[in-house]
């Protein structure tokens, strides 16, 4: 799939969500577990910004398209997590940002070094730290559409479901930007294919995992996902599609650490 950046800066633009009825969480008020999942993603998408910051001490900020990319991507994520915060104040949930600010300080030294460890780590790895940004990016992405998509199915309200949805659309550009600029430099270079199914196979884990509490990352994987054996393997099937990483099975093993039944 190519990515056309600058259409696609052209087109970012805040999900729309204006023209949705917020009034019928009144009448419609979601469960608490549905709740719990979209503070999650709310916190999440927030949190980008400090991903931005960690990555813009790598070489990423210095290939043009990845650093031109990375601003409409925070900007969308930030705009995401606006939209989240909506819902939830609908609920009594109040997301603000000296919540957020309160969150950050409680991660302590490990996210206050993450611009320092994101600098020692690509410096090792040199240009090809790029690739390992792009297949890490495109799998995150991945799950985040994976999951939008089916929190919108499971709840089927008139409001919320498609303002999940259209957050899964706006992901998927950033799926397709990740994916294109992946295989290209995947393709490109056997260091690069090395480097990146190393820092995949050791140390991805599902979004959010090293920024929420262990448990609520199984709480929402376990609510999304559980018995979803198809989707997990569909999604593991996208990522083997990357040069270099054919056989990896990185969801459906990140699910059985956790423990849960797929």
């Amino acid at each position: 799939m190519a990515f056309d950046l600058e259409k696609f800066a052209v087109m970012s633009e805040p999900v729309e969500w204006e023209d949705l009825d917020f009034n019928l969480f009144e009448s419609q008020p979601l469960d608490a577990d549905t709740l719990r999942s979209i503070r999650y993603m709310c916190d999440i998408e927030y949190h980008t910004s400090c991903n931005l910051r960690d990555l813009l001490v790598t070489p990423s900020r210095e290939e043009p398209a990845a650093a031109g990319f990375m601003t409409m991507w925070n900007r969308e994520e930030f705009w995401h997590g606006e939209a989240l915060a909506a819902v939830l104040r609908r609920h009594g949930i109040l997301v603000d940002y000296e919540h957020l600010t309160t969150k950050r300080v409680k991660l302590g030294w490990t996210q206050a070094l993450g611009p320092l460890k994101q600098s020692v780590l690509s410096g090792l790895v040199g240009t090809d730290f790029v690739a390992v940004h792009m297949a890490w990016g495109a799998t995150n992405e991945l799950s985040a559409v994976a999951a939008y998509r089916r929190l919108s199915a499971m709840t089927d309200h008139p409001t919320l479901t498609p303002l999940l949805a259209r957050i899964a659309q706006q992901e998927t550009r950033h799926v397709a930007f990740y994916t294109t600029q992946a295989r290209e430099r995947l393709e490109a270079s056997p260091k690069a294919r090395a480097a990146t199914r190393l820092a995949l196979s050791r140390a991805w884990r599902p979004v959010g995992s090293g920024i929420m509490p262990d448990s609520e990352v199984t709480h929402v994987l376990r609510q999304l996902f559980a018995g979803r054996g198809e989707d997990i393997a569909a999604l593991d099937r996208k990522v083997r599609k990357l040069p270099g990483l054919e056989d990896l099975s990185l969801f459906r093993n990140a699910f059985q650490r956790m423990n849960i039944r797929i």
